[in-house]
């Protein structure tokens, strides 16, 4: 087992070093518990203000441990980080690395492409200060809610070599294909997915951007965790259906938790299922 204290002193060095150059440092925290495990708030990888991470590195973990990337939901152009702490706690208590991003958010000039770049952008940063934390780069799981899972799944399945799992929680996986256009789902998230996309959403003429943007469309040998509710009116269970039904015929590891009588993202207002479904698979699935 690897004790990142061997390299506390270069590491928060180096982060200190990356935080002077920047214009704004106010939230920048670092904590340092009685174990030698750390919790670094707001560490920048980026320029753009939305474009910081939370890092919590447990007091002891193997080098070859994976670090869990987590992004949150929000329809692509809410949300924040702080959402997903509870998450990121439970990892930490579990002595499992992890990432918490902040990320842009959907506007007028901004698209999933920008999120996803962001994602990489974090990455990359993290990658730089992997040896220090004794950790190996690109060895990393996604997780991601509602929104977050959609991109935790695009990212992932576009980059095999530096995503070992996924883990979606009610993440849209279609947007494309005619049995999504023919329900009434679409009918009340095509304004959301346009604006998503970048692309205006014409029903009978739907431009290739929606495929390109669907995870369903670009899945690759990637193993993958999805949390499906029967009751989700924001994310229909079509959705998490119709991926692992891709996953089942492509022969690619995956597990489909889906909960009876359970709406969307359900570890917000179900601590039952949250401790006895949601954080069991979590867990079984990072470390088997």
């Amino acid at each position: 087992m690897k004790k990142l204290i061997r390299n506390y002193h270069f590491f928060v060095l180096g982060l200190i070093g990356l935080v002077l150059n920047s214009c704004n440092t106010r939230k920048f925290k670092i904590w340092v518990g009685t174990n030698n495990e750390q919790k670094i708030y707001n560490l920048k990888y980026g320029e753009h203000k939305r474009q910081k991470m939370d890092v919590f590195l447990p007091s002891d973990y193997p080098q070859d441990s994976p670090v869990v990337l987590i992004v949150h939901g929000g329809a692509w152009k809410y949300g924040r980080k702080e959402h997903m702490i509870q998450i990121q706690k439970m990892l930490f208590k579990n002595q499992i690395p992890s990432i918490n991003i902040n990320y842009r958010l959907v506007s007028k000039h901004l698209t999933y492409k920008e999120q996803l770049e962001d994602i990489n952008s974090a990455i990359e940063k993290f990658n730089s200060l992997s040896e220090k934390s004794e950790l190996l780069p690109n060895n990393y799981i996604l997780l991601g809610e509602s929104a977050g899972g959609h991109l935790a799944l695009l990212y992932g399945y576009q980059n095999p070599d530096k995503i070992k799992k996924i883990i979606s929680l009610s993440g849209p996986t279609d947007f494309y294909s005619q049995e999504y256009l023919n329900s009434f789902y679409s009918k009340y998230t095509s304004g959301t997915v346009q604006k998503m996309v970048g692309a205006k959403f014409h029903r009978k003429n739907l431009s290739e951007d929606f495929q390109k943007a669907s995870p369903i469309a670009n899945v690759t040998n990637v193993p993958t965790l999805l949390f499906q509710g029967n009751q989700d009116f924001l994310v229909n269970q079509k959705q998490g259906l119709a991926l692992d039904s891709v996953l089942t015929k492509m022969n690619i590891p995956h597990k489909l938790v889906f909960m009876d009588k359970t709406g969307h993202a359900p570890r917000f207002f179900n601590k039952k299922k949250r401790d006895s479904i949601i954080y069991p698979n979590i867990l079984e699935w990072i470390k088997n």
